[in-house]
């Protein structure tokens, strides 16, 4: 609540907090996983700088969102699903609390991203062709898998590059009961902050 790079436009305005402004930070928190970068990175170039104002219009141009997405990733994810999750995090960030969803409908709309494959994995393979009186009767194509040194995975490589990031959250999607649970650590911090605050009658 009113962290730097999550705090919904009206939140910073009114001072009021709504589910809807729950629903943008959250919009934040998944535009960072999917990019790989921070919602504020004074490092950047400046009109990239706040990842919401330079990313928010690839989100929902499916020819444009491999700007958008984690090189890091190699690939190696769902283009639909990346395309399912951009237009999610694409509504969450919308200016208008109104054109929100509502947090029941994004987990609706992410959960079969889960089951989402339509990725060929990079590595070794062995492509076999079968063929019968020079006829071709079947294709096929075997991945070999690298035993001896176990891939490190995006979240990984994240928290080593990125180890003081908000994405590295208890955030959980349940899947079934429509529920999503848990803070980041800067909503933590700002949570004790408020406290804090309310004790010594701010």
């Amino acid at each position: 609540m009113g962290t730097h790079g999550y705090a919904a436009p009206e939140y910073i305005m009114t001072g009021h907090l709504t589910a809807k402004s729950d629903v943008y930070s959250f919009g934040v928190v998944l535009l960072e996983l999917l990019s790989g970068l921070r919602s504020v990175d004074r490092a950047r170039r400046l009109r990239e700088q706040n990842l919401v104002d330079w990313a928010r219009p690839y989100l929902k141009r499916s020819d444009r969102l491999y700007k958008v997405m984690d090189p890091a990733l190699e690939c190696q994810y769902s283009c639909k699903g990346a395309e399912v999750a951009a237009l999610v995090a694409y509504k969450c960030l919308s200016q208008n609390p109104k054109s929100r969803p509502t947090m029941r409908e994004v987990v609706k709309a992410l959960e079969p991203v889960l089951g989402m494959e339509d990725f060929f994995p990079v590595g070794p393979f062995v492509f076999t062709v079968i063929v019968e009186e020079d006829k071709v009767v079947d294709m096929k194509v075997e991945v070999e898998e690298k035993h001896q040194h176990p891939r490190q995975n995006h979240q990984d490589r994240h928290r080593q590059k990125y180890p003081d990031s908000a994405i590295h959250a208890g955030i959980v999607l349940r899947r079934g009961d429509g529920l999503i649970t848990g803070f980041t650590g800067a909503q933590r911090r700002q949570q004790r902050s408020s406290s804090y605050n309310r004790e010594r009658g701010a």
